[in-house]
């Protein structure tokens, strides 16, 4: 697969192929992808927001602390693209001590802030991601936008203009597997995925996920239109995706759920099969 240049503020690369598990059956993109952990907050009815899709602040002032931690401990954060034009979250590890943790460990008081959006229009690049925008310029850490050809070049010059560092990778949807490959060739070991459900779906999808955290909140949204953490079309019941309770701890009010995931790895027969352990060991997270 062709490669984006990290050198360049933009830079475009065509995938191989629009099957992103043929790429992950690769050995030689098996060493460069970082390890990937999901946090996401939900109801428990499994709700991430209500039917309005405002933020519905699920988590606890404990549960937030702990996301804090998450992030001091990853390399990077990523978000899709609803996520991103929706709530132009921050991003950022705030508490001063997690930054002088990542200070102690030698990289950059941020991490760098990711997202994935196939299609920017010129009014939703002015009003989420211009000069007020909360992504691009609070904390100071490196942004990067993943996007595909449906991106005008003219959208991309105005996000350039506000510092974002801009890659093209495919034509409709973005490629997640040359994302991260990109990301790992940076020198990006552990990514932290927010959100949304979109993109998360997709990620597992891809079977690119390799631990799952849930905070589930003591609360009930309901709604048939209400987003979960696994959205998109969703998968038939011969194609579930096993993963593995691994600890269940009580955060404030609510309880948060880990699960590792098994990855799959090439088999000699051209096939893959289940792994028990991820391209990179999990990051460790600062105490809190």
């Amino acid at each position: 697969m062709a490669a984006a240049t990290e050198g360049s503020s933009a830079s475009r690369a065509k995938p191989a192929s629009s099957d992103p598990r043929v790429e992950r059956r690769d050995p030689a993109t098996l060493g460069t992808q970082p390890f990937v952990r999901v946090n996401m907050a939900m109801t428990a009815d499994g709700k991430t927001d209500s039917f309005e899709r405002h933020g519905a602040g699920l988590s606890s002032p404990e549960d937030v602390e702990r996301v804090q931690a998450l992030r001091a401990g990853s390399d990077a954060v990523m978000v899709g693209g609803r996520t991103l034009l929706a709530e132009d979250p921050r991003l950022t590890v705030r508490a001063a001590e997690l930054v002088a943790s990542r200070r102690a460990r030698g990289v950059p008081d941020q991490p760098m802030k990711v997202a994935i959006v196939s299609e920017i229009r010129e009014d939703e690049a002015w009003l989420a991601l211009g000069p007020t925008s909360r992504f691009l310029h609070d904390g100071g850490g490196r942004a990067v936008v993943f996007t595909t050809e449906r991106t005008a070049p003219a959208t991309c010059d105005r996000l350039r203009g506000q510092g974002a560092e801009v890659v093209f990778l495919g034509d409709e949807r973005v490629d997640l597997v040359a994302a991260l490959a990109w990301l790992g060739r940076a020198g990006i070991g552990h990514v932290l995925v927010e959100g949304g459900g979109t993109l998360v779906a997709a990620l597992f999808e891809a079977r690119l996920v390799d631990e799952l955290q849930l905070y589930v909140a003591p609360m009930l949204l309901g709604g048939r239109d209400a987003p979960t953490p696994f959205d998109g079309p969703g998968l038939a019941a011969a194609e579930s995706i096993d993963i593995r309770l691994e600890s269940v701890e009580r955060i404030g009010s609510g309880v948060v759920l880990r699960h590792r995931v098994p990855r799959p790895i090439p088999t000699p027969q051209g096939g893959v099969a289940g792994r028990d352990r991820p391209p990179h060991e999990p990051p460790q997270e600062p105490p809190r």
